[in-house]
């Protein structure tokens, strides 16, 4: 019921042109749900937890075994390509992507994720990457590389405030996860729907990452289904020498990984 509320508050607020319209409903939701709900009241202030016991804790043991191989290519893959259609989720929906469909300083970007990656890794902490959540930002105004600066400084500065930020329910950010399904679902109307060799693979991609619970799964097969529809309607010509090398290594990965 509160998670519903949240999404409505959510809309509300969105049509009215309210700035920050995904945080108080969050936040209004969550003290509801203090009032009304579970959540409990753990304090504000608290130290961040140590990284000692996970900081630089490497082991390169299994580092010249053959089975190393398929655990990079694994990470890689899952890394690489979610943040590849983040990235151009994000980038879409902020209107950067060029008249030829290319990401500006792609590279850059994924520097920097790739940099966070390791960093992150060091530190002992889960994988760090690009998150699609970032297109609530972009629609509440966030366009330049100041939007990503301020959000880390703040993430810096909630550290102290883990008390606080730990009240969150989930059922309080689940309107926000909604409202952001629909920034992403609304590229769909650039796809041309006459030409239905374009849009199954498009269909097939949306419908299968939230059914595999990866974005790279569903872009995965989404090049696969892509590539094996116009081929068999016999528009094979049509698809890239790029779209075809990574079609096949798709398939390679499924076949090896399962």
């Amino acid at each position: 019921m509160l998670a519903s509320l949240g999404f409505f508050i959510t809309i509300a607020l969105v049509q009215r042109g309210v700035r920050g319209a995904v945080m108080i409903a969050i936040l209004a939701v969550t003290v509801l749900g203090l009032i009304f709900g579970d959540v409990q009241y753990n304090g504000i202030i608290s130290a961040p937890p140590s990284v000692a016991p996970t900081f630089m804790q490497l082991d390169f043991s299994g580092l010249f075994e053959v089975g190393m191989i398929s655990i990079v290519f694994a990470f890689l893959f899952v890394d690489l390509f979610d943040t590849a259609g983040t990235l151009v989720g994000v980038a879409s929906k902020a209107n950067l992507i060029k008249e030829d469909g290319k990401l500006p300083r792609l590279n850059k970007a994924l520097l920097a994720d790739s940099t966070a990656t390791s960093v992150g890794a060091l530190l002992g902490t889960s994988n760090t990457t690009s998150y699609v959540e970032s297109t609530a930002g972009v629609a509440a105004g966030g366009r330049t590389g100041l939007t990503a600066v301020t959000v880390g400084a703040l993430f810096l500065l909630a550290l102290l405030f883990s008390p606080l930020a730990g009240m969150i329910p989930a059922y309080a950010t689940a309107g926000a996860l909604f409202y952001v399904a629909i920034l992403m679902l609304s590229g769909l109307v650039g796809i041309d729907w006459s030409d239905i060799t374009e849009a199954a693979p498009v269909v097939v991609t949306c419908l299968l990452m939230p059914l595999t619970f990866s974005i790279a799964e569903g872009i995965a097969l989404g090049f696969i289904s892509y590539a094996a529809i116009k081929l068999l309607s016999g528009k094979g010509r049509e698809v890239s020498l790029s779209v075809w090398v990574m079609s096949a290594v798709f398939i390679l990965k499924f076949v090896l990984a399962g």
